[in-house]
């Protein structure tokens, strides 16, 4: 258990808050999201599955506008799985520069790529299991094409918004994304794993900050057991 991780349970034992979620509270707290959140969706610009894959691997460490906006150039010159994965790397790094980690994005983005037109005929795999396995796909960016692309709830999408969210809550005491979404895979129902992240990132966002928090007000405030506020 990391450092947040024992911090965050300590003082849920301290506030004697044994927080296994009940059914009826998730639900109250989704409600309510789903009413001030109403237009709550992917932030990534995106017209196909190959664009929002591309998208997702570029916004790692980088923020969704800055993404958007060196996308515009990228899919322009390199609009198919093809003629990405015939561009010099050097040219995409170019392009994809202001989003950071420039060099190691452009070569997944490239082997990514080689590999849809290769082994896949130049379309996005619709599994967890075949984008995993693309270079620079994890399972965030496996569960964001997924569920926005093709609308298949393979798993709740953890960002920084979603991994504070849930434990700010109490639905989760880690810093692990990958435990983040068990916990939520067996505490939401399917229906709801592709829409939930976006409810949670409009939230974390406008409200519920990394830093300040808006917690006077905030129309979950006497919901939240606010640990690590």
């Amino acid at each position: 258990m990391d450092v947040q991780s024992k911090r965050l349970a300590t003082l849920a034992t301290k506030n004697k808050i044994q927080h296994k979620v009940q059914p009826a509270e998730f639900k109250i707290v989704l409600k309510v999201l789903k009413k001030h959140y109403p237009d709550a969706h992917c932030a990534l610009n995106f017209t196909n599955p190959f664009e929002l894959l591309i998208a997702t691997i570029l916004s790692a460490q980088c923020t969704d506008v800055r993404v958007n906006i060196v996308t515009v150039d990228l899919f322009k010159k390199f609009p198919t799985p093809k003629k990405m994965s015939e561009a010099p790397t050097d040219e995409i790094e170019a392009l994809i520069r202001s989003a950071g980690f420039y060099k190691n994005k452009a070569k997944n983005i490239k082997a990514c790529a080689e590999v849809l037109v290769t082994k896949y005929m130049g379309e996005v795999p619709k599994t967890l299991e075949e984008l995993y396995a693309l270079p620079g796909v994890g399972r965030k960016t496996a569960n964001v094409v997924l569920g926005n692309a093709f609308g298949i709830a393979s798993g709740v999408v953890v960002d920084t918004h979603v991994c504070r969210l849930t434990n700010r809550f109490g639905w989760a005491y880690t810093q692990d994304a990958v435990r983040i979404e068990n916990i939520l895979n067996e505490m939401v129902p399917q229906k709801e794993w592709i829409m939930l992240p976006h409810y949670l990132i409009s939230h974390g966002r406008s409200i519920c900050k990394a830093r300040s928090p808006q917690c006077s007000i905030c129309f979950l405030n006497s919901a939240c057991p606010k640990l690590g506020v």
